[in-house]
């Protein structure tokens, strides 16, 4: 026996299943993000259950139509969006968390101006049939305003494209598997 397997006590044993189920919780709150930022409905879809119930601005209803509203809504009026995730907290009560999780969203709206809003996801999360899914969302809106556009940095590198382009479907680079470096090696300044 080693060390680690000696040390290994019962209060060990809970507080390394409480990491792995917050670990499951921030999982899946990240498949909402990519989800809505790459229009993958399934993705999005596997972060509620098919009950939920989300209030989001002027939304109030489930997860299929949060889905098609959402997408809609960026389709027409934003050419990339990000739902960054920042400080996450979360308290488990058996099969039952909440959760607060602040965000920072950023779109680039299709008039080139740039619209961001902070806010904070206050989510309760069931545990059913294996699985930690978001039972209800409020989606706190804290802020928001537009900032002005500038160029994107580098978007005239020739071979940039080779490594993928960013798009909002399975067409993203972050779909590719394996993931593979397609451009020839270049150090600025040498």
């Amino acid at each position: 026996m080693t060390d680690a397997q000696v040390s290994m006590t019962p209060e060990k044993m809970a507080k390394l299943e409480e990491l792995l189920h917050r670990q499951e919780i921030y999982d899946c709150l990240v498949r909402f993000s990519r989800g809505i930022d790459r229009f993958d409905r399934e993705v999005f879809l596997s972060a509620f259950h098919e009950d939920a119930q989300i209030s989001a601005g002027i939304f109030v209803g489930d997860p299929v139509s949060l889905y098609e509203w959402a997408q809609s809504m960026h389709s027409e009026g934003q050419a990339a969006t990000q739902h960054n995730l920042l400080n996450h907290s979360c308290d488990i009560d058996g099969d039952i968390a909440h959760s607060e999780t602040y965000y920072l969203y950023v779109g680039r709206n299709r008039d080139d101006t740039n619209w961001m809003a902070g806010g904070r996801y206050i989510d309760r999360l069931e545990y059913r049939a294996g699985q930690w899914k978001i039972a209800f969302r409020n989606n706190a809106i804290e802020w928001s305003g537009t900032v002005p556009t500038m160029d994107i940095p580098f978007a005239d590198v020739a071979d940039l494209p080779l490594n993928g382009v960013p798009s909002r479907d399975v067409n993203d680079p972050s779909y590719q598997r394996p993931l593979l470096n397609r451009r020839q090696p270049f150090i600025p300044g040498n």
